[in-house]
This record gives C-alpha cells, sequence and structure tokens, in this order.
C-alpha cells in the first residue's frame, strides 16, 4: 500500500470514529435539515448585530486556545464565524474541535460582526453538526490542479478553485439572461424531441440509438431546427429552445459531442432583424456577466461594442482566385486548388461535397485570422440546404454567422418555406451522402409534407452556449464551462 493510499485509509477511519462520536451524542450523523434564515450571500448584506443562522461546508478551522475562527462555503462565497469556549461552554467547544473537520456541513447560529481587523464575521451563540464528510478535501494551500481529476470529480474542483466556480456559476446565470432576454421579447421556450427518426438541421454525424419498446434504431439530435419551425408552421410565432445537442465528431477545444445551444424562430422576420436581435442579445449578455463590453480572452482583447461585416463569398472568391459560384462539380473545383498549390490532393480527396470542401478552405485559411466580433454574409446556395435563396441571385443564400476569436458563435438565416427548393435541396444532400459526405444534412420527408401545408416567412438562428461562455469567461475550453463532461 502506497503512502497516500494509507494516508488516505487513516483519514477515512478517524473520520468514521468522528462520526460515530456524532451518533453517540446527536443519534443522526447526517441530518434531515436545517433551518436557515439567510444564505452567506444573504448574511454580508445586512448590519452589524443581526440575528442569523447560516449553514455551509467548512473550509478553514483556527483554533486558539481558548477562540477558533473558521469558514463556511456556498457556491457565492465564504464567510467566517468565530466560537469561543465561553460563548458554547467547555463541552460543545471540545466537541466541535475534536469531530468538526475540513468538507464537513455544519449549521450555526449567532449574530453579524466585524472583527478588529474588518473582516465580516458570525460569532457563533450554537453549532449544529449537519453532515459528516469521509473524505478530505483537496489540500487548500494548493487547490485542485490534476486536469483529470478536475474533470472528473467536478465538485471538487468547483469547491476549491475560484476560478472554475465563477466561470460555472457565471454560465448558468448567462443562460438565465438568455431565457429572460427571450421571454422580454415575446419568444416562448417550447420542447422538441431528442430522439428523432431522422436527426437533421445540420451537417453532422448523429449518435444512433435503439428504443427496445419499438424495436427501431433512433438517432440522437443533432439541431432541434426542424421540429421548432414545425411549431410556427403550427402557429407558434416566436419560439426557441435551450437544447441539448448531440454531434458524433472529433472533440477540440471548441466542440464537444453533448453540447447545449439555443435555437429560436420568429416568424415575418428576415436575417437581417436577425443579425440586429442576435447582436444585442449578445451584448447584454457579456454587459451583465462581465460590467463591460470590452474583455479578455485568452491574452486578446474583444470588443463587443462594435462588429465588423465579411462577404463570405467575395473573401472565398479572392482566395480561390475564382468565382465559387460557378462550381457545380467538387472534382472540379478540387483539382482547381491542387493546380493552384494551395492544398495537396491527399489532403482534399476525403472531401466529397462542394459544400465540405468549400468549409474546409474556409475553415483553414480565414475562419482562425477573424479574431473582433464580425458578421459573415453572403453563402453559396449549396453550402445549407434550409436557408432561403436572395431574391437577386439564387446562387446565394440570405445567411450569416457571427465570429468571435476564430470559433462560430452562431449561424442565422432567412429560412426556407418553398417546399419544391427544399425538395431540391435534400435530393442534393442526398446526391452528397450517396458520394460519401457522412456530415451531410439528412433528407426529412416529414418535414417537406409540413412545409407543403404552408408556413409563414421566417428566420432562425442556433448558437452554441457553451462557445460563448467560453469567451465570456475567459476560458480556454468548453470543457471548463460544462459542470459534468463526459470522460472515457
Amino acid at each position: 500500500m502506497s503512502e497516500s493510499q494509507t494516508l488516505s485509509t487513516n483519514e477515512l477511519q478517524a473520520r468514521l470514529q468522528k462520526a460515530e462520536n456524532i451518533r453517540a451524542r446527536d443519534g443522526v450523523v447526517w441530518k434531515d435539515k436545517f433551518d436557515r434564515t439567510h444564505t452567506i450571500q444573504d448574511a454580508r448584506m445586512v448590519t452589524d448585530g443581526t440575528a442569523v443562522k447560516l449553514a455551509g461546508r467548512v473550509t478553514a478551522l483556527r483554533w486558539l486556545g481558548k477562540l477558533m475562527f473558521g469558514r463556511i462555503y456556498d457556491i457565492n462565497g465564504e464567510i467566517q464565524f468565530s466560537m469561543s469556549r465561553e460563548e458554547l461552554g467547555e463541552e460543545n467547544y471540545k466537541f466541535m474541535k475534536a469531530n468538526v473537520d475540513l468538507g464537513d456541513f455544519i449549521g450555526i447560529t449567532g449574530e453579524i460582526y466585524h472583527t478588529t481587523a474588518g473582516e465580516l464575521t458570525v460569532r457563533v451563540s450554537a453549532y449544529e453538526i449537519l453532515a459528516k464528510a469521509l473524505r478530505p478535501l483537496p489540500e487548500k494551500f494548493h487547490g485542485l490542479t490534476d486536469m483529470e481529476t478536475r474533470y472528473r470529480q467536478r465538485y471538487l474542483d468547483v469547491i476549491s478553485n475560484p476560478e472554475s466556480r465563477a466561470a460555472l456559476l457565471g454560465r448558468f446565470k448567462m443562460t438565465q439572461n438568455l431565457r429572460d432576454y427571450m421571454n422580454r421579447n415575446g419568444f416562448l421556450e417550447i420542447e422538441t424531441p431528442i430522439m428523432q427518426n431522422i436527426a437533421s438541421g445540420a451537417a453532422a454525424r448523429p449518435f444512433v440509438t435503439h428504443h427496445n419498446a419499438l424495436n427501431a434504431d433512433f438517432q440522437l439530435r443533432i439541431s432541434p431546427e426542424l421540429f421548432l419551425k414545425q411549431a410556427i408552421g403550427a402557429g407558434f410565432d416566436r419560439v426557441y429552445e435551450v437544447a441539448k445537442d448531440f454531434r458524433n465528431e472529433g472533440m477540440d477545444a471548441m466542440h464537444l459531442q453533448e453540447f447545449t445551444m439555443i435555437e429560436w424562430y420568429a416568424a415575418y422576420w428576415d436575417y437581417k432583424r436577425n443579425i440586429e436581435f442576435t447582436w444585442k442579445m449578445v451584448q447584454e449578455l457579456i454587459q451583465k456577466a462581465r460590467g463591460t463590453l470590452q474583455i479578455e480572452y485568452q491574452g486578446t482583447m474583444l470588443d463587443f461594442s462594435k462588429y465588423e461585416m465579411i462577404d463570405y463569398t467575395e473573401t472565398m472568391n479572392r482566395l480561390f482566385g475564382c468565382d465559387i459560384l460557378d462550381f457545380d462539380d467538387v472534382n472540379v473545383l478540387r483539382q482547381k486548388l491542387v493546380d493552384e498549390g494551395m492544398f495537396p490532393m491527399s489532403e482534399l480527396e476525403d472531401l466529397k461535397s462542394l459544400p465540405a470542401l468549400v468549409d474546409y478552405v474556409y475553415k483553414r485559411k480565414i475562419r482562425n485570422q477573424i479574431v473582433q466580433p464580425t458578421f459573415l454574409y453572403n453563402y453559396p446556395t449549396y453550402m445549407v440546404p434550409l436557408a432561403r435563396h436572395n431574391n437577386e441571385d439564387d446562387r446565394r443564400l440570405d445567411m450569416y454567422q457571427l465570429l468571435v476569436a476564430g470559433g462560430e458563435l452562431c449561424k442565422g438565416y432567412s429560412e426556407l418555406v418553398n417546399p419544391i427548393q427544399q425538395l431540391a435541396a435534400f435530393e442534393e444532400q442526398a446526391k452528397n451522402i450517396a458520394d460519401g459526405d457522412d456530415e451531410a444534412f439528412n433528407p426529412d420527408n416529414d418535414f417537406v409534407r409540413a412545409m407543403e401545408h404552408g408556413f409563414p416567412p421566417i428566420s432562425g438562428v442556433g448558437m452554441g452556449i457553451d462557445r460563448l461562455a467560453m469567451i465570456v469567461f475567459n476560458q480556454p475550453t468548453a470543457r471548463d464551462v460544462v459542470l459534468f463532461p463526459i470522460m472515457k
């Protein structure tokens, strides 16, 4: 047995004995309730002399003979408390010292005061041991630094690392603010299926699961888009969903297989109105989270007081040295890239469709160079089969993306509501799948049938909440803003 295992075993046995001591005195070790009058955050707002009953996890203990100081913690922070042998009585004071460890939960009754050093403190007149922790917290001075443990035992990371706690708490409050923004603007939150016969609405490979009762395979949704648009067709003029989506593809700093998005759709809007709506939303979320629109992300200052506009097609045309709208054969465009010396054939030969090839070049040559908030617009029609064709040029889409720090925050467009064009677009996607593009959109005939019954003008947007939180709270990876990320 290693030294650390021996220490762990000895610590466990010592704490088990203390639990028995508590049971012998109180009858119960893990109590059923505590009637607190204030949270720790509330207690920080009251005046000296206010009577309080607080509860939390013990994170510090310092014994000074007849006086001790400690700290209790909850998700919003810590507060100091003091106990004296004179006020508690000899027996209660000694029992506390002998049986309470870091990590235990206690309830304290007392009054608020400030020490001579000026620190807000609770002078404890009575305490109750609420729950015994049988395992110790990470060593307080160093915190929890091992990344594997931080992700796998996230509760310890949150307790030990204030930066992790602030980022995760901030992310959840940001999601609350996001819902508030949508609700204030007349949107209704609805729910759509996670298990779907056909997972569509994005270019991604789905997860597959088996439904035993129906003896049928289903796919986990990659986007709620098609169902949300059907809700618009049903008469819900403005809808949104904060949705868990699943995409069976690569993992990196900005991509997780299970992630959270918000998608919203508004009848009678076009993509230009949604650009304005998106920008005001992002600005409000950042202002509430950080108190400023100029924030640092991984060493780079980002300015959300303004944005740039980039024409996607014109930018790609300059890069390709030709008009990418003129091509309908992926092999011809691939060969041109090789002939121009931009890429070797070995790097492009697995890209089986025009959308896959053009998107690959964009991600390699353009996306990472976009740092400040930027809206890209004016995309080729073949890039997204669900977006509306431009009235002046049928080869272009009324679509946009918002990029920041080389990452896509959201994608939005005027929705395609022409069922004839939609069926043709799905047929093209089916051809791409047959040619080997396993991330092409899955055609959905039920969706086309719904559209044939009539859709109003619609504009919709999908925004990645994890990725937005990464940037807002200056975290290096999406896993850092997910409370319980998937671990192998």
